[in-house]
């Protein structure tokens, strides 16, 4: 069946067994529709309770010309946002997980920067990271962030030119999250000079 008609068919909010029942077909079926389904642009990925993974299928989303944000963390992070609203990245490639994590830090949105801490156990280009978080203006958050998120979980280390470089910015102290800060990173606080919007509790999902 041509992949439009199945989009078609499926237009809405569907899982894995919906999709099987409408097209009559198996679950291993099912999954290779979603696919590609996803890869021409037609499905958007959400997260439902106890991470039940809802597919947002639309023949408006071929037109969208982008990546979601919210997928793109979803992919990369143990920590899932569900999707409320999107953020499309516009883009002919596909952003890599330097630029994903500088995005989602940036939106300054308590979720998505939870989220997005998941990410550095995956980068693996540090100038990268330090170049696009310089044109966002939030090295340091970055930098703090990523130390933050060395306690909770195994993240590959940040080589020590890159780092140097982040911390010679420092200058007085600024919020990751307008407004809000906690107690429980005050070491990373008085290093980087930023307000550390977690506490320990907000990152128990992250524990190995």
């Amino acid at each position: 069946m041509e992949l439009y008609k199945i989009a078609k068919k499926l237009e809405g909010l569907q899982t894995v067994s919906t999709i099987a029942k409408t097209l009559d077909i198996n679950r291993r079926t099912a999954i290779n529709y979603a696919w590609k389904l996803r890869k021409n642009g037609f499905l958007t990925t959400n997260y439902g309770r106890r991470k039940i993974r809802l597919y947002r299928i639309s023949l408006l989303n071929k037109k969208r010309n982008g990546y979601s944000l919210y997928e793109l963390i979803n992919e990369n992070s143990r920590v899932k946002i569900a999707v409320r609203e999107d953020f499309i990245i516009h883009s002919d490639r596909k952003p890599s997980v330097e630029e994903v994590l500088v995005r989602g830090i940036a939106t300054e949105r308590f979720r998505i920067v939870l989220a997005s801490l998941g990410l550095f156990n995956k980068i693996r280009n540090w100038p990268e990271l330090k170049l696009l978080a310089d044109k966002c203006h939030i090295s340091r958050k970055v930098g703090a962030l990523y130390d933050v998120s060395r306690k909770m979980m195994k993240v590959r280390k940040m080589d020590d030119r890159t780092r140097n470089a982040i911390l010679k910015n420092k200058k007085g102290r600024e919020y990751i999250i307008e407004n809000l800060k906690t107690d429980d990173f005050k070491d990373i606080e008085e290093l980087w000079g930023v307000y550390v919007p977690f506490n320990r509790a907000d990152l128990e999902a992250y524990k190995e």
